[in-house]
């Protein structure tokens, strides 16, 4: 992904990731001047902080810069870059992969290592998808037990909010109807 980031502002991308999963991210200042060297003012500050608040990775004043962790949490893990105030503002364009899971694994090194066949490579690829897939299953089950749970307490609360303002405009109609009867009852009107 490519996105453009001002000198003295703040982008912050964030990324949905099951507890366990490896995560792989990369990021780097693409350079404005095609044969020069990258301008002093392209520094960024990056940081990869956990749905808890815990940092994966810092860069400080870096132009590029990569990070690979295995989630400890499940959550939305937030990479944010901030580039410097600059006088006059600079635009960056910044280049960052983000993979986690199975899109994770380098399996070129995997097939180069092993000098493994190229079909089980394949079906080693496969057997992880479908590992993930199955464990995806099983997280999305968990929620929508969940949510049905959430869902039954909010109905429940629903229920009994109804059946107290039925009741409070039951009772409100009656004291009005009270009212009104006593105070045609004194006017000599009923």
């Amino acid at each position: 992904m490519r996105f453009e980031l001002e000198s003295g502002k703040t982008k912050c991308i964030a990324e949905d990731i099951k507890a366990n999963a490896m995560t792989v991210g990369k990021y780097s200042i693409i350079n404005p001047n095609e044969e020069g060297p990258l301008p002093i003012s392209h520094k960024l500050v990056v940081r990869v902080s956990s749905p808890k608040g815990n940092s994966y990775h810092l860069g400080d004043q870096v132009d590029t810069g990569a990070f690979a962790f295995t989630a400890a949490e499940g959550g939305d893990y937030t990479t944010c870059f901030w580039a410097n105030r600059h006088n006059p503002a600079v635009k960056m364009t910044i280049d960052f992969d983000w993979k986690s899971g199975v899109a994770a694994k380098d399996w070129s090194n995997v097939a180069k290592k092993g000098q493994v066949e190229t079909m089980e490579v394949e079906l080693k690829k496969l057997y992880d998808t479908v590992t993930v897939i199955h464990e995806e299953m099983f997280y999305l089950r968990e929620r929508e037990e969940e949510i049905q749970q959430l869902n039954k307490e909010a109905n429940s609360k629903m229920a009994t909010f109804g059946l107290f303002s039925l009741l409070l405009c039951l009772s409100v109609a009656g004291l009005q109807i009270w009212h009104l009867k006593t105070f045609f009852e004194r006017k000599k009107l009923l």
